[in-house]
Order: C-alpha cells, then sequence, then structure tokens
C-alpha cells in the first residue's frame, strides 16, 4: 500500500515538473485589458420584446431609421472590403475590430486579457453566443441602443412593445468618442491616431451645445413608428465624408469645408500670366479636416484646358497628413484644416498665344492612396474618393 503511494506521488511529481517544463513566463502572466478599444460592448441578452439584435428586425417598426442607417458608413463597417484587407494582416491586432463590430455578441472569439501584455497574444476562447449575421452588420442599432437588457432610448417611455430605459448620458456624444478617437501606440510600427474626439473638445464647439450628434445626426420632427404622433428624432444616416464603403450605394455627406473662388477674370493679355485663387475655409466641422483616418486626404487641383479639353498645365495641392509607418510609424507633417481656419490656394499659367481656354477647379475628397488600394488588392471599382467641387471658368487671351 505504501508503494502505491509512493509511485502516485511520483506520477504526480512528474506531471507538475513536464507542465512547468511547457509553460513560458508569457502564459503565466496575463495582462488586463484596460482601454476602451480593446475590450466589445459585453454580451447582450435580446431585451424582452424584441426577437434579435438585429437591424433588420428593429427596420420592421422602426423603417425610417433602419433605411437610413443602410445608407451610412456604419453599416458596412465590418464588410468593407478595405477594412477586411487590413485586418487579414499579420500585423493587425485583435482589437482593430472592436470598433467595427463593437457586440461581444458580433464576434468569434471572447478575448479577457493578453499573454504578457503582447497585443498578439491575446486571451481568447470561442464564443459560444457568436452570431454570424449579427456580426455582417457591422456597427447596427443595438451596438448603441441595447446596455442592460433593455432598448436605451431617448425618453424610455413605457409605450414601447420592448423594455426601454431613458439614458441620456449613453446616448451622447461620450458614445461617438469612445471609437472615433482612438489614440494610442500599439507598437513601434502600429499607431492609432484617430482624434476627432479630441479635436472637438478645443474647437470651440461644445462651448456652443454643438457636438457630435447635432451635426452628424441632424434633428427632424416624425413618427418613430408608423402611426404614432411625431415627435423629435435624429437623421441615422450618420452623414460623414460622403465616400461610401461599397460601389454603387451612395452614402450622405455632412459639407465642412466653404469652397469659394477669390480671383476669376474674364480676360488676360497675351504673354501675361492668367491669375487665379480659391478660398477653401473649415466653416463648419466642429474638428479638423480631414479628420479620423490618418489616411485621409484633400486635393485641390487647378487645370488650364483648350476648348477642346486638352490638358495644358496642372497644380495640385494636397490637405492631409504624411506617415512613415516604417521602421517606426510617425506622422512627418499634418495640414490639416483648423475648425474656421481658411487658406487661399493660388494658381497662374502663363498666355503663350492668343487661344481662348478654360480653367477647370476640382476639389476631391480621398479615402486612401492608389498605391495602397493595390497593395490592399481592392476591386478597381472601389470607391476610395469623391468629387465635391467641379467648376470650369472660360478666359479669352486678347
Amino acid at each position: 500500500m505504501q508503494l502505491r503511494h509512493i509511485y502516485i506521488l511520483f506520477l504526480s511529481m512528474l506531471v507538475f515538473a513536464f507542465s512547468q517544463c511547457n509553460s513560458s513566463p508569457e502564459q503565466d502572466h496575463i495582462t488586463e485589458l484596460t482601454k476602451s478599444w480593446e475590450k466589445a460592448v459585453p454580451h447582450q441578452e435580446i431585451p424582452e420584446g424584441l426577437v434579435s439584435l438585429k437591424s433588420k428586425d428593429c427596420g420592421v417598426c422602426h423603417q425610417d431609421h433602419y433605411k437610413e442607417w443602410l445608407f451610412s458608413t456604419h453599416s458596412h463597417a465590418w464588410t468593407d472590403v478595405q477594412f477586411q484587407g487590413e485586418i487579414a494582416k499579420e500585423t493587425s491586432p485583435f482589437m482593430c475590430i472592436n470598433c467595427h463590430i463593437p457586440l461581444q455578441n458580433q464576434q468569434e472569439y471572447i478575448i479577457s486579457g493578453l499573454y504578457g501584455g503582447d497585443i498578439y497574444k491575446p486571451v481568447k476562447k470561442k464564443n459560444p453566443n457568436f452570431d454570424l449575421e449579427l456580426q455582417q452588420e457591422g456597427i447596427n442599432c443595438a451596438s448603441c441602443h441595447v446596455r442592460h437588457n433593455a432598448v436605451i432610448g431617448p425618453t424610455g417611455t413605457d409605450k414601447a412593445p420592448h423594455k426601454t430605459l431613458k439614458d441620456a448620458k449613453h446616448l451622447s456624444e461620450e458614445l461617438c468618442i469612445s471609437c472615433h478617437n482612438a489614440v494610442d501606440v500599439v507598437t513601434p510600427q502600429l499607431a492609432c491616431s484617430f482624434e476627432s474626439g479630441d479635436e472637438w473638445k478645443v474647437s470651440g464647439f461644445p462651448q456652443k451645445d454643438s457636438n457630435c450628434i447635432s451635426c452628424h445626426m441632424p434633428v427632424i420632427e416624425r413618427s418613430i413608428v408608423p402611426g404614432y404622433p411625431k415627435r423629435k428624432s435624429h437623421y441615422h444616416y450618420f452623414a460623414g465624408s460622403g465616400i461610401p464603403k461599397v460601389a454603387g450605394i451612395e452614402t450622405k455627406m455632412l459639407i465642412g469645408i466653404d469652397i469659394q473662388p477669390r480671383i476669376i477674370y474674364p480676360s488676360y493679355k497675351l504673354q501675361d500670366s492668367a491669375k487665379f485663387a480659391l478660398s477653401i475655409k473649415n466653416s463648419f466641422a466642429g474638428h479638423r479636416v480631414p479628420t479620423g483616418d490618418p489616411e485621409r486626404f484633400i486635393i485641390i487641383a487647378f487645370e488650364t484646358l483648350s476648348l477642346d479639353s486638352a490638358v495644358l498645365d496642372r497644380k495640385e495641392y494636397r490637405i492631409g497628413e504624411h506617415w512613415e509607418w516604417h521602421p517606426v510609424a510617425k506622422k512627418v507633417s499634418d495640414n490639416n484644416l483648423d475648425p474656421g481656419e481658411e487658406r487661399i490656394y493660388t494658381y497662374s499659367y502663363l498666355n503663350k498665344n492668343t487661344d481662348n481656354k478654360l480653367l477647370h477647379i476640382e476639389v476631391s475628397k480621398h479615402r486612401t492612396t492608389p498605391e495602397h488600394i493595390e497593395y490592399n488588392k481592392l476591386p478597381k471599382d472601389y470607391p476610395a474618393q469623391i468629387t465635391i467641387y467641379d467648376k470650369y471658368f472660360p478666359f479669352k487671351v486678347e
């Protein structure tokens, strides 16, 4: 009997020793997730009175809201092919998805920490409540409106067929900023630089009681559900840059900048330089323009054309940031427009003959560069830019 106990003890010691040999220091130490964008919204049960957390089911009653959301970039936050190209890279860490599919219900794995603080070694397990169809909706109704097994609304009405709670603080700009203000150096080669919230805080707009919602979700009087009395509501297009994420789908653009010609003369002398000027002012945005993704930029292009549309001369200006990503991520330059800032862009063309000509001025917004489109193997019809100003001005040469 004594020998049997000794044998069992010996086996136990061998098992313990083997487990110690196969463990690593980082697996012995688990770092907690502390930043908002590192964590998904915890699992949400379906509130009483609802059939699911899917927007398409919310849209059965909230028809206008649902139709507007379908045209928003929020609805394509997960399916956007550019984003899918980015997260497919080996350098893409787990937390990038938390702003694109915020609900834990939408995520295949539950992340509870990091082995040794390494973002590429998350502590994860299969999510038993993962909903693939819900995942495809990206930032959906429940992303903002479902918490604590209830629908969060501005009134907390007891007339709704589902459980409703009133929480104006939750539905304030703080919710928007939780994703639209992610600033962190994740690794030496990877940095998050989404600073719209910080830009808004120093813009003077908070003192005017103007926030994300008052600009990007304008007020409208309407029935929340067909047949109900009209009351104050908000558009759910989430209007922004106006650049869609899917070819063929138009999104709502929020006009942030004012573009005005400043010097446009109808005639010039031979051998004189035709001179033109364009004013661009960040008149309406409560943040810098462009904002958000550091790859966004604006191009101001001046062209002199012959009357048969041949390009005789061209000059471009660029508004945006320049980054170096290797060997260390760093911002090289930044000439984004501050709130209220106005700039004058000038152009001149030397008239060497008496042919009449056209001045063409085009201002365009860009999500990314042609080089990045090619690198990420995006389809040729991927909507990476839109034109927001396109004017022709004829001029004579005497």
